[in-house]
């Protein structure tokens, strides 16, 4: 793995709460490898076929829990990984881990409005 430094762009403003002196200041972390992406996307295929393959199975009220649990796991990947959320500080972890939890409240509930859950 190589370490990466991520730089400033030019004309950049400086960021929020730094001190002047540690302007251009940044975490280093160790980058992933080809093999870690490519590994990180054969997972996402394989949850995404599951869940083209569920919507031909008969789950029953085993379906929408199914799926919704899928869609967490893969956002948590892309997330993770592909958007390095990993290397950045805490405030990004509980803005995109609350989003994720809002985005799946406000839908479930949606389905409970539309009595979703009792049709089945």
């Amino acid at each position: 793995m190589t370490t990466v430094e991520p730089t400033s762009h030019p004309g950049a403003e400086p960021a929020v709460g730094v001190a002047p002196e540690e302007e251009g200041a940044h975490l280093t972390y160790e980058e992933h490898s080809d093999r870690e992406y490519f590994k990180v996307a054969v997972i996402l295929a394989v949850l995404t076929a599951m869940e083209v393959a569920a919507s031909y199975l008969e789950l029953g009220v085993l379906f929408i829990p199914l799926l919704i649990v899928l869609m967490v796991i893969k956002f948590a990947l892309v997330v993770l990984f592909f958007m390095h959320l990993r290397h950045d500080a805490r405030i990004f972890h509980f803005l995109f881990w609350s989003g994720l939890f809002l985005a799946v409240a406000v839908y479930v509930a949606a389905l409970a409005t539309f009595e979703f859950f009792l049709s089945s």
